[in-house]
Parts: structure tokens; C-alpha cells; sequence
């Protein structure tokens, strides 16, 4: 029953094992999908940036049309009054045109930083796609690892339990549904190891003994009990014996 406990524990350990693998596999896919999320990202932030480029770079055309405009329309005007007008109209435009520029410049410079950034989020892309590509194979071959595993251990329980008089499997199984992996309890320091409680001296003594094969269970918990610890057998002094017969 012990070596059935303990191919239960190993099956139970490897089956969380297998269970969880699963996860990792998804977490590794959710990292390369937010990955590529970031690049997208950032592909459609340039894309803004060249857009918003180009209408600023519209702007100062414009406003240097109205000027060329202004100017052209300066020598055919009347009188003094009209002249100055379109002069300011002129001086209007040409600030305009100018401050354009300067955002031109400006978006010039987040149209860079936005490629940059593009740049750098593709490279580490690329080294996700590579290192979650290696880390989802190893697992992949960690998971029929200890499938192979788990299949031999649980077949190897089979052949266990096969062994135990059917009277005890069934017995072993009962607690063990309710105790997964603990169906069994060590008795040591007079105390029963999984749950604590005391145990009778008596039981303790059947328990290490070498020829008893009566089966106890705990009083509180249920769980069978084993002992490793067997009562060392008295062997006669010889001196003494040979003082006793002399």
C-alpha cells in the first residue's frame, strides 16, 4: 500500500504538471500576441505622423499661395488704405506659413521617433517569435515527457494495486478519494503524522512489530497506518548467560 501511495503522489504530481502546461502555452501566445499588438501599435502612430506631416506641410503651402496671392494683387490696388491692408494681409500670411514650418519641423522630428520606435519594436518582435517559438518546443517536449510518465506510472499503480487482497485495494481506494495521495499515515513520536492525534501505545507496539499484519487506521483521520521505525529485538548477553548457568 505504500508503494501505492507513493505511485499515487508521483501520478498526482505529474498530472499537475501536465495540466498546467497548457497555461504556459497560452501565456507564451499572449506575450507574442501583445507583441505584435505593440508594433501594430506603433505602425498605425506613424502612419498618424506622416498624416499629420503632410497636412502641415498643405498648410504652408497654402498659406505662402495666399501671400504670393497678396503681393500679386498689391499693384493693381487704388489707393493707400488697400495697399497697407493687403501689405498686413501679406505679413498675416507669411507668419502663418512660417509658424507651419516650424510644427513641419516638429512633426518632422515625431515622424522620426515614431520610425524609430517601429524599428526597435519589429527587432524585439522578431526575438519573441524566436524565443517563444523555442520555449513553446520545450515545452511541448517537457509535456509527452511526463505524459510518458504519468502513463508508466499509472500503469505501474495497475500492477500495484493488482497485488494487495482486494479487501485492502478497496479499502486503500475508499481513503484514498478522500485523502488523495495521503491514504497512508506514518505513526511516529506516539503521534499519527498526518493529522496529529496521539496514538494508543499498544497500537504502536503491534505496529513495529515484525509478524503482526493487522491493518489500524486513525481514530481521527481514517488514514491507515504504517511505521518504519521497528522494535529493535533483546538478544541475550552472553557473559550473563554464562553467569547464570555457572
Amino acid at each position: 500500500m505504500l508503494e501505492l501511495q507513493r505511485l499515487d503522489q508521483i501520478s498526482a504530481a505529474l498530472r499537475t504538471e501536465l495540466e498546467g502546461m497548457p497555461k504556459k502555452l497560452r501565456e507564451a501566445d499572449a506575450k507574442l500576441i501583445g507583441d505584435r499588438a505593440a508594433v501594430a501599435s506603433a505602425k498605425e502612430a506613424l502612419t498618424q505622423a506622416l498624416t499629420q506631416r503632410k497636412k502641415l506641410e498643405l498648410d504652408v503651402e497654402q498659406w505662402k499661395e495666399r501671400a504670393k496671392k497678396y503681393r500679386a494683387q498689391s499693384s493693381s490696388v487704388k489707393t493707400n488704405e488697400a495697399y497697407k491692408a493687403l501689405q498686413q494681409e501679406i505679413g498675416n500670411a507669411e507668419a502663418e506659413a512660417s509658424t507651419a514650418e516650424d510644427r513641419v519641423l516638429e512633426q518632422m522630428m515625431a515622424v522620426e521617433d515614431a520610425e524609430r520606435r517601429l524599428k526597435r519594436l519589429e527587432t524585439e518582435l522578431k526575438e519573441s517569435e524566436k524565443t517563444i517559438a523555442a520555449e513553446k518546443r520545450q515545452i511541448e517536449a517537457q509535456f509527452a515527457e511526463k505524459k510518458k510518465n504519468w502513463e508508466n506510472a499509472t500503469a505501474e499503480r495497475k500492477a500495484t494495486g493488482k497485488k494487495l487482497p482486494p479487501d485492502l485495494l478497496e479499502l486503500y481506494e475508499r481513503i484514498a478519494k478522500k485523502h488523495p495521495g495521503t491514504a497512508m499515515a506514518q505513526v511516529k513520536e506516539g503521534q499519527c503524522r498526518a493529522c496529529g492525534v496521539r496514538v494508543l501505545p499498544h497500537t504502536i507496539q503491534l505496529l513495529e512489530s515484525d509478524t503482526d499484519e493487522e491493518i489500524f487506521r486513525c481514530e481521527s483521520c481514517g488514514r491507515i497506518f504504517y511505521s518504519l521505525e521497528p522494535i529493535p529485538h533483546s538478544t541475550p548477553n552472553p557473559s550473563a548467560s554464562g553467569a547464570a548457568n555457572g
